[in-house]
């Protein structure tokens, strides 16, 4: 299993399978091709389907600069590798082809083909809660001792940073205003609710503020600002709301943070490894899904709980969004998206307040959620998955059915 710096990296929205892969993969051939006149890229599957809505065009076109980028979309054609393919063509003055490379956005911004699979060097040995679990439990570690024990020396160096831009892109998503560009005329409403929750009574406040919070960072997401993937892209609202909401209110330290931001991407880690963080493979159980797991976990570990009630937390966020679609529609990630992240971050407080409640025994353990994440996710029909076909995708602004 892989570093944790691979869960939670510093990106640009609004999607990592969509923008952050398929610009690393133009960076690559750009590289590979600094003589070409022109590119060609044409786009399969899920990243067709919605790769306007999610700006993959804009993100190729970016990585591609100054050659000019031809687009063929071709969501017809689903590869069976992975949904989000991409072949680059290099063409000379005369049209024609000096290069090609067929690529696929696997999810989290990773490359793969059928000849290579973009990871990083293994870092952990154990892949599974439940072995990692019975180590730190002989040895009497914590989860965040285990991360701190396989990842190199600069993680709580990287973590601050990470936590940094987490807190300034909520601080900028709370001061701004305005419609997000898509076409569906989406007011940032992050500002209002923010402004709104001062009114509520204390015990009400801290719930409305995670709100704010949540919009804050899924809105800048929208926009193609920069945040910090948590899983991904579209999910990175929900763990940086509850994190920032349990220090503003609670008064936890950033080392008390950087120790539950370590915990959470090791269960997200799990599941990349184990199933998917891919909305386009397995719909977005795997992403906000993934991202409530990451946030109920952190919420856990800061309010004392054991490592059973910990890995209680992580199993109940991913069970109870179980067969969460992703059906954005128009392609943007923006409706469902943004209110889905404020609801995930929400529950992952009320999913940290019942495991705090048990002792922490129940009988499904998280490894056995997570498989059957994967298992509904392979079930799941492709109309769910990322393709804007089906569920709400097919909505008009002016349906009221």
């Amino acid at each position: 299993m892989e570093s944790i710096k691979q869960i939670l990296k510093k990106g640009y929205g609004p999607s990592s399978s969509h923008t952050l892969g398929p610009h690393r993969a133009a960076t690559i051939f750009h590289q590979r091709n600094p003589q070409a006149q022109r590119f060609r890229v044409t786009l399969y599957g899920s990243l067709a389907a919605t790769g306007k809505g999610h700006r993959t065009d804009v993100a190729i076109s970016a990585a591609a600069a100054p050659i000019p980028v031809d687009f063929v979309w071709r969501a017809d054609i689903v590869p069976e590798f992975h949904t989000n393919g991409m072949l680059f063509e290099a063409l000379d003055a005369d049209n024609n082809v000096t290069d090609h490379w067929k690529i696929y956005s696997i999810g989290g911004g990773l490359l793969a083909n059928e000849e290579i699979h973009e990871e990083a060097k293994p870092v952990y040995e154990l892949s599974h809660i439940s072995d990692i679990l019975k180590y730190i439990e002989r040895e009497g570690l914590t989860f965040w001792e285990y991360v701190e024990m396989h990842e190199d020396k600069d993680i709580w160096d990287y973590l601050m940073d990470m936590w940094q831009t987490m807190q300034q892109t909520i601080e900028v998503g709370l001061s701004s205003e305005g419609v997000i560009p898509g076409g569906l005329h989406l007011r940032s409403k992050a500002r209002q609710y923010y402004v709104r929750a001062s009114s509520y009574k204390p015990s009400l406040q801290g719930r409305c503020l995670v709100v704010a919070y949540a919009l804050a960072t899924s809105e800048r997401n929208a926009v193609g600002s920069t945040i910090v993937t948590a899983p991904t892209c579209g999910s990175s609202g929900v763990l940086p709301a509850v994190l920032y909401h349990l220090k503003k209110n609670h008064n936890f330290t950033d080392t008390d943070i950087l120790r539950a931001m370590a915990t959470a991407a090791l269960f997200a880690n799990v599941i990349k490894t184990n199933a998917s963080i891919s909305g386009a493979e397995v719909g977005c159980q795997g992403e906000v899904g993934s991202a409530c797991v990451m946030a109920a976990v952190a919420a856990n570990q800061l309010f004392g709980g054991s490592p059973q009630q910990i890995e209680y937390a992580a199993e109940m966020a991913m069970e109870h969004n179980l067969g969460l679609t992703c059906d954005p529609m128009c392609g943007l990630v923006q409706i469902p998206c943004i209110e889905r992240n404020a609801m995930a971050a929400l529950r992952a407080l009320d999913i940290n307040l019942y495991a705090m409640m048990s002792d922490g025994k129940h009988i499904i353990s998280f490894d056995k959620v997570v498989e059957t994440m994967k298992k509904t996710g392979h079930d799941l029909p492709s109309l769910y998955k990322e393709t804007a076909m089906g569920g709400l995708a097919l909505l008009s602004e002016d349906d009221n059915d």
